[in-house]
């Protein structure tokens, strides 16, 4: 990407591209009902971010109850969701900041520092969930923090890598913007 620079047509969509998968995937972690599953049989036990169901026995009637009512619950939720939020503004601003046929490098380093203030969020509800949930839920059996909460950890882990690159691009403006005198290695003889 940098021996072309960013106005090669292939290569200048993707940082937002991945901005957008982030979002995508984070979305799957918002909705999904695999935050916490049965690892055995009989599968008594699945939980969200937002509610933990449960069955008394297999063949029986899931009974949900919202984790929205412990306060853990709604700091988890809304830790992650800020953190996806503003995941998804940064997808916003990429797009805003790749459209335009010059770019703003300090534009571009301020959507990677908004991106590690993300992670931050996105981490801190990833972290509060399984330590309270595990502790204050009582689980049976063999219980396993499944997909969905796996699709928010790789959501967490690409805010922090894009962030680094989105800080680091800048450093290369010039090789971007083609202002760079080639360098040849041969010498005639």
């Amino acid at each position: 990407m940098v021996k072309y620079g960013l106005d090669y047509t292939r290569c200048r969509w993707i940082l937002p591209l991945l901005l957008g998968i982030g979002v995508i995937f984070g979305i799957i972690a918002l909705a999904g009902r695999g935050w916490l599953e049965s690892q055995t049989l009989p599968y008594v036990h699945q939980a969200s971010l937002w509610e933990s169901c449960r069955k008394a026995f297999e063949g029986g009637e899931w009974r949900c109850e919202s984790l929205m009512g412990y306060a853990w619950g709604r700091a988890a939720a809304a830790t992650y969701l800020v953190g996806f939020i503003l995941l998804v503004i940064c997808f916003a601003l990429a797009i805003i900041a790749f459209a335009i046929d010059t770019l703003r490098f300090n534009f571009i380093r301020g959507i990677g520092g908004l991106l590690f203030v993300a992670a931050v969020f996105s981490i801190m509800g990833l972290v509060i969930y399984p330590v309270k949930f595990s502790s204050e839920i009582e689980m049976t059996g063999i219980n396993m923090f499944s997909w969905a909460y796996g699709f928010g950890w790789t959501t967490a882990i690409m805010e922090i890598c894009l962030g680094f690159f989105f800080c680091c691009l800048p450093n290369y403006e010039d090789q971007i913007l083609g202002n760079v005198k080639p360098t040849y290695f041969y010498s005639s003889p």
